[in-house]
């Protein structure tokens, strides 16, 4: 059986590959496909800004079930299609006037 010798321009290239594949990776899973800018899942950083809401507010919203959440490890995400169902919930329309 021959022998193969990885020389470090090998190893360079294949860094370069598997890099690249975490990017595409991520983005797949990061993103909406509606809206390529937009993130599927967000911190509660990013939620409280993006809703202009106090850390604290949020934090309610999370402990009375209002806004569905993912708990990994220590870090709290809310997935963006859940933030807008949330909003469209509580969506109050216009009082007609007569």
């Amino acid at each position: 059986m021959p022998a193969q010798i990885l020389t470090t321009d090998d190893l360079r290239e294949f860094k370069l590959e598997l890099l690249k594949e975490f990017k595409n990776m991520l983005q797949q899973v990061n993103f909406n496909p509606v809206d390529p800018n937009q993130k599927k899942f967000l911190k509660s950083s990013e939620v409280a800004a993006l809703l202009d809401i106090s850390l604290n507010t949020l934090y309610q919203l999370r402990i009375n079930r209002q806004l569905p959440f993912t708990k990994i490890g220590g870090t709290i995400f809310f997935e963006s299609s859940d933030i807008e169902a949330m909003m469209a919930k509580n969506k109050k329309q216009p009082k007609m006037k007569f």
